[in-house]
């Protein structure tokens, strides 16, 4: 089995503040009932999965860094 090795600057990889804070604003409008879009739906799950998979790498790089 091969291992894939991972830059350790994925430690510092993160979802831009940006990002981040559209996010919240689309989960807050769903949280007080506000209904989002099927653009803003969209685009809610789609940073959801990127956070998602750069947490991932993170904890990957960050795992790898500590063997």
């Amino acid at each position: 089995m091969d291992t894939i090795t991972l830059p350790s600057e994925l430690l510092h990889f993160q979802l831009p503040t940006a990002l981040q804070n559209r996010l919240q604003s689309l989960l807050d409008r769903q949280d007080t009932g506000q209904p989002l879009t099927p653009e803003e739906n969209a685009e809610a799950l789609g940073l959801v999965e990127l956070a998602e998979f750069l947490s991932l790498l993170h904890l990957r790089a960050q795992r790898q860094n500590t063997h």
